[in-house]
């Protein structure tokens, strides 16, 4: 196994003296922030919610991302953000584009989703308000869609993100705050309040929620964790000035630790023995040398009860689902997703996923799932989509997969979209096969192609996602890769292409002398995670962006899409029932 899971084992909690049930009930508010599409929950949340109800507490779900969002496409939000606007920059009509705002939420949020002109018409007055808003907070510059939100400080560095949080003219999320979470932290009351860090641009938004909390409600104490806590556990307890603006943080899972956290709150327990904890005190910022990981089967299925569901921005509410943790892979050079694990791949039994699936369709009227486990297992997949064609479910859903030679026979698509499998994220990464091998895919362009023409034929539409650059690829290899996709374009229906980064827990920097690679570490780049690098051989960084670029002007006009939202591309398949949408297409314009 490329990825090291050695650091942590199951939970098992017979072994630990303290109790997993509350002693004393707790509040605690759980935050998401921002910046995310809002076209699904993320399941931070409802997982951690579902655990600590369970054990007895009281839990108020925030996903602030969607409530921002939900605000700046108002006239109240609108109307207070745009007060702030210099008088040079106060031609438009605030009238008018509330309306027009209110009107796009509209369209986003019913059946006229399903008609493109109209949707598409929605996501650029999105992007006319956000761009609006700008002008608000200049030189920052908020964007949705696509989320590229900047704020015009650096990410990778603690010292400029502190001063972001204290800059108020760009800092959107000080109003954000005060207009939307501050009272619902003065209504609640909450002993703790726990913000799920998951993407690094949300590093912006949480620390500035953690400032105003602390300055304003010092009594409460603030948690952080998620994927990007736990990626910077090594420089955390470096950055003691950003450290300062909340009390814990959590790294790994977060059910066992966060519960016992809560529990511990108020009491004289030693957070020393909390796992997966990092924590201050007198003396320091320290470490729990104890690590635990979820035992699959034990955990409850998520929570969304608390959440906004109906103000998602999609016609018809998408509900995700985890049936494992880890990479049943796990060997892929490139990735480091394993790093949000102490412990091997683990799986819910088909038994309990159908129950659970039913469960959460049955309570939430919901008939539209995304499975976003690391990559759907082989063995799994065949299960599930056998599993719900015998129980009925009538769901559609989409998930993650490997191309796999075990996936090739027809009968495996036939009952893939029996079930309602409708769109798949497909790991392609390179048509070579010179790179698959170095890269540890371990599969082949005959599988691949097999694959695709297999999965297309059956109805399931095929996002390709792949990237330039890896180490020791050459412009022969990409040129590969180009002809390959280009060969299968039938088969291809959108794609998703990067160049290679160079990620800090990646198996090619823990061996980069073996791929060739030099890499360099800026110290006043504390919160980095990936590096700038040099290659022996092959295509460099410059390089790689330069055949990303020309890849983009040239390739296959199909695959520019008018809405390119991928949870909106698998609403549209659901709906009309097949993967063959001109109609999602940008027109060709006829000479």
């Amino acid at each position: 196994m490329a990825i090291d899971y050695t650091k942590g084992k199951k939970v098992q909690p017979q072994k630990y003296p303290y109790p997993q049930q509350a002693g004393q009930p707790k509040k605690v508010i759980l935050i998401f922030p921002p910046d995310w599409y809002p076209s699904e929950p993320y399941l931070s949340l409802p997982t951690l919610t579902a655990f600590l109800r369970k054990a007895g507490h009281c839990v108020i779900q925030k996903d602030m991302n969607l409530e921002m969002y939900d605000w700046f496409f108002s006239e109240e939000g609108l109307n207070l953000i745009l007060e702030r606007t210099p008088r040079k920059h106060t031609h438009f009509n605030i009238t008018k584009l509330t309306e027009k705002a209110e009107s796009a939420k509209t369209i986003i949020r019913s059946q006229e989703f399903y008609n493109v002109d109209k949707l598409e018409w929605a996501m650029n007055v999105f992007r006319e308000v956000t761009d609006t808003i700008s002008l608000a907070y200049a030189p920052a510059r908020i964007c949705m869609p696509p989320m590229e939100t900047d704020l015009n400080y650096k990410l990778f560095m603690s010292s400029e993100i502190l001063k972001a949080v204290e800059d108020t003219q760009v800092n959107v999320y000080r109003d954000v705050f005060n207009h939307i979470l501050k009272p619902a932290i003065e209504a609640e009351e909450p002993d703790i309040i726990g913000i799920s860090i998951v993407l690094k641009q949300q590093l912006f938004s949480s620390i500035t929620f953690c400032a105003m909390i602390k300055e304003q409600f010092p009594g409460i104490h603030i948690t952080i964790g998620g994927n990007t806590v736990t990626r910077l556990r090594d420089v955390l307890p470096q950055a003691r000035n950003m450290f300062s603006l909340f009390d814990t943080a959590i790294m790994y899972e977060g059910e066992t630790a966060f519960l016992q956290l809560v529990n511990a709150i108020g009491t004289d327990r030693d957070f020393s023995t909390i796992p997966n904890l990092i924590f201050k005190d007198s003396t320091g910022i320290h470490i729990s040398t104890i690590t635990s990981a979820e035992d699959m089967p034990t955990l409850p299925p998520p929570d969304f009860d608390g959440l906004s569901l109906e103000k998602y921005f999609v016609p018809d509410r998408i509900l995700p689902y985890l049936s494992t943790r880890g990479c049943y892979w796990g060997r892929c050079k490139f990735c480091d997703h394993g790093e949000g694990y102490t412990a091997g791949y683990r799986a819910k039994n088909i038994d309990q996923i159908i129950e659970e699936i039913q469960h959460l369709r049955d309570k939430y009227q919901v008939s539209h799932f995304h499975f976003p486990d690391e990559s759907y297992p082989p063995a799994l997949f065949k299960k599930l989509t056998r599993r719900l064609i015998k129980d009925d479910l009538q769901i559609a859903w989409s998930t993650h997969l490997r191309f796999e030679e075990s996936l090739l026979d027809d009968k495996v698509w036939e009952d893939a979209e029996k079930s309602g499998c409708k769109f798949l994220h497909m790991g392609f990464e390179s048509g070579s096969e010179r790179v698959l091998k170095l890269m540890g895919k371990a599969t082949t362009t005959e599988v691949i192609q097999r694959s695709l023409e297999a999965s297309s034929g059956h109805g399931v539409w095929n996002h390709v996602m792949g990237f330039f650059g890896f180490p020791g690829e050459t412009f022969e290899d990409a040129k590969i890769t180009v002809r390959f996709l280009e060969d299968n374009k039938e088969h291809v229906h959108s794609i998703g292409f990067g160049t290679f980064d160079l990620s800090k827990y990646s198996p090619v920097l823990k061996n980069a002398e073996r791929f060739g690679v030099t890499y360099n570490k800026n110290p006043e780049w504390d919160l980095a995670l990936d590096y700038y690098f040099t290659v022996k051989e092959g295509l460099g960084i410059e390089d790689a962006e330069r055949v990303l670029a020309e890849f983009e002007q040239s390739h296959y006009k199909g695959w520019d899409l008018r809405i390119y939202i991928r949870e909106y591309v698998f609403l549209y398949v659901a709906h009309y029932g097949t993967n063959k949408l001109p109609l999602l297409q940008f027109r060709v314009q006829q000479k």
